[in-house]
């Protein structure tokens, strides 16, 4: 199975909560209570989230944490490689390097697709889609012959 970090959900989680009262400044310790994170987990989150460039936090009296810019200008992408680094589902074409196997892989092309896919719709999901209620459940998609012995051609 493919997951981000329970920090990246976490960090979602967060950043949903000050979008949704974008106009206040929150104390890590009201953040943890609103989302019913632990405070110790909050407050790393929160950090990071401000060494992003995500985040505004301010000292003292009256300080807190209110988001960096407006939630329709935070992508999805954006907090979840604050958490996890480059986002791709393989190796290929990876800004950390080579596979050891890309020079003979058939499929590379293939898995370099899917990666751009997956990163497009993240970039393409904001912060303020994700504190909006889900339009309709997602479907899985079907395989191309649902009924058996039914072949179709082009397929296997």
């Amino acid at each position: 199975m493919l997951r981000v970090s329970k920090l990246t959900d976490y960090a979602t989680v967060v950043m949903g909560h000050l979008a949704a009262t974008a106009d206040q400044v929150h104390s890590a310790s009201e953040v943890a209570q609103a989302t019913g994170i632990a405070l110790p987990t909050t407050s790393k989150v929160l950090k990071a989230l401000v060494r992003a460039g995500l985040l505004r936090s301010a000292r003292g009296q009256g300080g807190g944490y209110i988001l960096a810019r407006p939630a329709a200008q935070i992508s999805v992408a954006q907090i979840v490689r604050s958490f996890e680094g480059p986002v791709g589902l393989t190796e290929c074409g990876s800004s950390e390097g080579l596979c050891v196997q890309e020079s003979v892989c058939s499929i590379r092309g293939n898995w370099q697709r899917i990666n751009q896919l997956v990163l497009a719709a993240l970039e393409a999901m904001t912060l303020a889609d994700m504190i909006r209620p889900a339009p309709t459940p997602i479907r899985p998609l079907a395989r191309p012959s649902a009924q058996p012995g039914l072949i179709r051609a082009g397929t296997p």
